[in-house]
């Protein structure tokens, strides 16, 4: 294999080579192997960058055995082996790299991220602390350290990698914290408690660290003193948000229910909390108040008092209409909630589909269909919506308006549309357009929709009956029906279709094998069905059968609304001419 490149291109390429790897370590080997080995390299690095992967590969394996102690060659093919899985072939050549040149930074990293990923922390330990000795401002680095000394169970090694990192950035918050709580798992109370009232110290104008230094006061068995703090804070700032979340923690503590309650109350009133804020103090009243059987009149007058308020948002009164969903409370109480969220937000959607659903239930086609007017207003994108209307005047007869509304409906679909919805929208295309004597436009949405689902059973069986009701395409009609039979044997009305099918491709004997299990499986036939046996026995040379059932489909005749005046008229012609008369 040769590859060629300008002189040009060859300078180009090496200089960026230079840039990005300062730090290879050539061997010494004669000015020939020297040349040899740099044309493979470059020649690697070259493919590797037009992303012809598999000719880098072999090239840089051609590298290593042209120079064993060649690292840049063993820390690319690393890269390779770990693309391929082979984790330990990977390792073992970082490790390699790292050997031929540990003063590498870039190397250095790799490996001891790869040990991490392995959770081999005690090497990987080994190779980040020889890193920060030699690039101490590393925070980075020293930040890796602390995790690790976690992770392995090495919680001194870890406070004083945190130390290490506060003479670099100085003490903050975080540091603090971790200290503390490293502290507390080792049972060195003291400690922890000093490291946040250092940090309290610290900063005397935060009344949140010395908030912090009540929480570790607390956390440490030292409720009184933590009391002491949080109460010191309420003093200088009565509306301070932590320190009174704090209080309904020690209250709960000392199992003072009712001034906890107090103090949630309190905080879910207060205008400084924030949003988020606020829905998780009232997501934690509501789950200790289903875990302790309490009832529903406290949290409901919770909900009263914060959506009272001016900043109220959506996701308070959304989180009310889950509450009253789950305690079973009345659909009026209910939806009354969704109409507040979308007189706050119109575009809800949640919402809306809510009261949608609601609407559908109970037959109320005119609402469905007004809710979805206006949804299509502030969610134009949201097929839901367009489904429910078209399906509202589809049940009212109107067929006009229902094909709009799905025809609208279908100009939102995207690739990524959910394909069932988009195989429904199309299939009830297909039956509104054929509806309206657009046969063509009919079987095209019909194509449309097994597009999205090509085993789409109920799509696939009135394709295929509209087909041999024109007589048309008869064997892919065959094709799609018997996927349908396949699919649910003991179905009448798939059974009836194929039967009807065999029969118009003339295959007589077959269509009646079919008819019969058509017959066996529908306890009350329609007069369609009862005709399509006449049609199929009386071809089989079974004419009395076949009166018995044209007389039974005449009888059904006036209930069934398939069945015209001119169907009626060719039913009693078969009957008193006794033969079958093809239409």
């Amino acid at each position: 294999m040769t590859y060629h490149y300008s002189v040009r291109m060859r300078f180009f390429l090496i200089s960026i080579l230079i840039l990005l790897i300062p730090h290879f370590s050539f061997p010494v080997c004669s000015a020939q192997e020297v040349q040899s080995y740099d044309k493979f390299f470059l020649e690697a690095i070259c493919e590797r960058e037009k992303g012809n992967h598999d000719a880098a590969f072999d090239l840089l394996k051609h590298c290593v055995e042209l120079n064993p102690n060649a690292s840049e060659a063993y820390f690319y093919l690393a890269q390779y082996y770990s693309a391929l899985k082979k984790q330990d072939v990977a390792l073992a050549h970082l490790e390699k790299a790292y050997t031929l040149n540990p003063e590498n930074s870039t190397y250095t990293e790799t490996l001891a991220q790869a040990y991490t990923s392995m959770q081999q922390y005690d090497k990987a330990i080994g190779v980040f602390e020889e890193l920060v000795r030699r690039e101490h401002d590393r925070d980075d680095v020293l930040g890796m350290l602390f995790e690790l000394y976690q992770r392995d169970g090495q919680l001194d090694k870890a406070v004083d990698a945190l130390e290490r990192l506060e003479a670099l950035d100085g003490k903050n918050e975080r540091m603090a914290m971790a200290k503390s709580e490293i502290y507390t798992r080792q049972g060195n109370k003291k400690a922890a408690v000093s490291e946040m009232k250092s940090l309290a110290d610290q900063y005397p104008n935060d009344l949140n660290f010395r908030v912090m230094y009540g929480d570790a006061l607390m956390q440490n068995g030292q409720k009184k003193q933590a009391l002491s703090v949080y109460q010191s804070v309420l003093k200088e700032e009565p509306g301070n948000v932590q320190a009174q979340l704090s209080m309904v923690g020690y209250y709960a503590e000392q199992g003072d229910t009712k001034k906890a309650d107090e103090m949630n109350e309190r905080l879910l009133l207060n205008e400084n909390v924030e949003s988020g804020t606020r829905l998780e103090i009232m997501r934690r009243e509501v789950v200790n108040n289903l875990q302790n059987g309490g009832d529903s009149l406290h949290i409901m007058t919770l909900f009263r008092k914060v959506l009272a308020m001016p900043e109220a948002d959506t996701d308070m009164a959304l989180m009310c209409a889950a509450y009253m969903k789950l305690k079973e409370m009345p659909k009026d109480s209910i939806n009354a909630m969704y109409e507040r969220v979308l007189q706050m937000a119109p575009d809800n959607a949640y919402s809306r589909l809510q009261l949608v659903a609601d609407a559908w239930e109970h037959e109320d086609l005119d609402k469905v269909i007004e809710l979805c007017k206006a949804a299509r207003q502030y969610n134009p994108d949201d097929m839901a919506f367009y489904y429910y209307q078209g399906f509202a005047y589809y049940r009212k007869d109107d067929v006009d308006h229902a094909l709009d509304a799905f025809q609208n409906g279908v100009s939102v679909i995207t690739p990524e549309s959910n394909p069932d919805l988009a195989s429904d929208f199309y299939e009830v295309m297909g039956e509104l357009l054929y509806k309206k004597g657009m046969q063509r436009e009919a079987f095209a949405a019909y194509d449309s929709c097994l597009v999205w689902k090509e085993d789409k059973i109920s799509c696939l069986n009135n394709y295929a009956y509209y087909l041999s009701v024109l007589g048309e395409q008869l064997d892919r009609a065959e094709q799609m029906s018997y996927k349908t039979i396949k699919a649910e044997p003991k179905n009448a009305t798939y059974l009836d279709t194929y039967a009807w099918i065999l029969f118009k491709q003339g295959r007589f004997a077959e269509a009646k094998i079919y008819m019969d299990q058509t017959l066996q499986n529908d306890e009350a036939p329609s007069a369609v069905v009862l005709e399509h046996a006449g049609d199929i026995y009386a071809n089989c040379g079974e004419m009395q059968q076949a009166l018995d059932f044209w007389k039974q489909a005449l009888e059904k005749s006036s209930d069934d609304s398939e069945v015209t005046g001119e169907r009626k008229e060719l039913l009693i012609k078969k009957i008193k001419q006794k033969k079958y008369i093809k239409e």
